[in-house]
């Protein structure tokens, strides 16, 4: 143990002086790239299967949530309908939602590698991945390794185990390209032949059980050398025949240890900037694996294009700071984006200003843009009747932060961590609050309805042409429905696969018998609106002005400027046709997005238009 510690010392000692030989970096600005980014979000596991032969096993799995599996447990079938139950679930004794989450459906990194030129197609240029890091969960935010790449997202897992028995996890300089490794730095680099940039998740905030460094701890208590990482109350005793050993994990989860917090507090509340910081020693094993994927083998060509960071709030902002200097010194194009959520919840989500001021974060996931755009294109409570109330939310949003952070924001409409977006409009409930039915009897697990479809529609036209940067969650674009977690990470439904209706209620209720199948129709609307806004600069890098706000007739109007570049979005979210009058400069515009939706011309410097009733156009010059 002596040998570890010594080597750790040495390491942190290396890293330091090759920072400070970098310099002083200037890292306020927001990369421009992100500010014109369209995110796909990829959760891996259920993206799709590319390669038959490196499926999941109870070897690869061991030390996951729920423990104790069946011997008979093996891979679920990837058209399966999802609340039914396999064969190893029933003889289990548990019930679907326990048993759901033991499920693999053995995606991995050549489904994604099979699937680029697909994301080529539909338009996006950024992807952001749920975590990588080699994990025995089907979400991996339980990190077994974080410096490589979960064995079964490659070709060879059983090799890869025996290739990382060779390291000494807590030496750099030991550490070796596993098969997995390797595939994911040929995703990487296909996507940036097709313009695609790629962001990793990491949780700085906790590991698995699972953890080189916990399982030392676990065997050694105090004595290991990782014992002052983490977050621990109590060790064992040797002398007496219990086991003392206690600690917290996060969310009351014995699976997520915690790290420790240095020169910090332990009281605060959500949306406080903390201060302190990590155990030198772990700062310098997280600045080495990020570090491996900016520049794998000091290539930066090679290399991700920045970080998703999970539950960003609970880490010492001391370390956010140095994180941020330590990235940029690597890569000054790196994107940063956090995960900033709830102040109290269900009720208040958190305001992210003091992250975003150029020495934390570039952006945060913007929950906050999405929630009251719900409550007025999609009638959630509580509800925003008229659009002035609208514009009074979103400017609040904006408030206190640069137009740069604002172009950056990830502007998303549904996550691995929330219902998916069509559910989250069918049911018209408050935000992420009691959205399963396992916490609401009364909640709608089936196919939306065409009320529903309708404004999934209207919602995206304000997303894509809205300052930020708009975000997918993968399958929304194929119309996929879904309660939260686990529900909302189904298989994406592919069109090229034939899928079992959806006739079992997770409760035994009755339920409609549901088709599964792609909506092309849908599909080919993301397309086009991904496009209009890739072909124009003006929706990802364009000032942004309100033109009409119509309490009356339930209109909003917006346009966005970029040179002598121009766009006006319209939305009539009223029940009757509306007649409408706008000032305008501009002396022709062309019909962007709206085919028969609306009549207008240009008469006396104003616009004049008809718009139809729960209806959206984009006009341009």
């Amino acid at each position: 143990m002596n040998k570890l510690k010594t080597a750790f010392t040495a390491i942190l000692f290396l890293l330091l002086i090759g920072c400070s030989n970098r310099g002083t970096v200037e890292y306020q600005d927001v990369p421009e790239w992100a500010q014109e980014a369209i995110w796909y979000q990829i959760f891996v596991e259920r993206f799709r299967d590319g390669d038959s032969r490196n499926q999941p096993t109870l070897q690869t799995i061991e030390g996951s949530w729920p423990h104790n599996k069946p011997n008979s447990w093996q891979p679920t079938r990837w058209t399966q309908d999802w609340y039914e139950m396999e064969h190893w679930a029933i003889e289990s004794g548990k019930d679907f939602y326990r048993t759901v989450q033991m499920r693999r459906y053995g995606g991995d990194l050549q489904g994604v590698l099979d699937k680029l030129d697909y994301l080529q197609d539909l338009g996006i240029n950024a992807i952001y991945f749920n975590p990588l890091n080699d994990a025995p969960s089907l979400h991996k935010y339980d990190a077994r390794n974080y410096h490589h790449i979960d064995v079964n997202f490659g070709p060879d897992p059983l090799g890869d185990i025996e290739l990382m028995k060779t390291e000494n996890p807590a030496d750099p300089s030991t550490w070796v390209w596993t098969s997995a490794d390797k595939l994911f730095l040929n995703v990487v680099e296909e996507a940036k032949k097709r313009g695609i940039r790629v962001i990793m998740d990491y949780s700085w905030n906790h590991t698995g059980i699972t953890f080189w460094a916990w399982q030392d701890i676990l065997k050694n208590q105090q004595d290991s050398p990782f014992a002052q990482w983490y977050q621990i109350h109590r060790f064992n005793d040797p002398n007496t025949p219990e086991n003392e050993f206690d600690y917290p994990g996060w969310a009351g989860v014995p699976e997520l240890p915690q790290f420790s917090r240095f020169n910090s507090v332990e009281q605060f509340n959500h949306g406080d900037l903390i201060p302190g910081n990590f155990h030198p020693d772990l700062v310098a094993h997280i600045f080495a694996v990020t570090e491996r994927w900016l520049a794998p083998n000091g290539d930066v060509s090679k290399g991700v294009d920045g970080f998703r960071l999970d539950v960003a709030e609970l880490i010492p902002v001391d370390f956010w700071r140095e994180y941020r200097a330590f990235v940029r010194s690597i890569n000054p194009e790196a994107y940063l984006v956090g995960e900033l959520w709830w102040a109290d919840w269900p009720e208040k989500l958190m305001d992210p200003t003091e992250w975003l001021q150029g020495d934390i974060f570039d952006a945060s996931m913007n929950y906050r843009w999405y929630r009251p755009t719900r409550q007025w294109l999609g009638g959630a409570i509580p509800e925003l009747e008229h659009p002035s109330e609208l514009v009074a939310h979103l400017d609040s949003v904006s408030a206190g932060v640069s137009q740069e952070v604002l172009r950056a924001q990830m502007n998303l409409t549904a996550s691995h961590d929330t219902p998916r977006f069509s559910t989250s409009i069918y049911n018209q409930g408050l935000n992420k609050y009691q959205v399963n039915p396992r916490e609401n009897p009364d909640f709608k697990v089936h196919r939306p309805d065409e009320r529903t479809w309708r404004d999934v529609r209207l919602i995206l036209v304000k997303q894509f042409t809205w300052i930020g940067a708009p975000h997918i969650w993968m399958g929304d674009e194929f119309g996929m429905w879904g309660a939260d977690d686990p529900d909302n990470r189904k298989p994406v439904i592919w069109p090229d696969m034939e899928f079992d209706d959806e006739v079992v209620h997770p409760f035994g209720k009755p339920k409609p018998v549901d088709q599964v199948k792609a909506d092309m129709e849908l599909h080919e609307f993301y397309r086009t609106l991904i496009h209009l806004r890739r072909n124009n600069r003006v929706f990802s890098l364009g000032d942004l002005k309100y033109v009409l706000a119509d309490d009356q007739r339930n209109v909003l109007a917006y346009e966005r400027r970029l040179g002598n570049a121009y766009a006006i979005t319209i939305i009539n979210n009223g029940s009757q046709p509306a007649d409408i009058e706008i000032p305008t400069d501009q002396r022709r515009l062309n019909d962007a997005l709206g085919e028969d939706l609306i009549t207008f011309r240009i008469e006396g410097g104003l616009l004049k238009a008809t718009i139809l009733p729960k209806s959206a156009v984009v006009l341009m010059n």
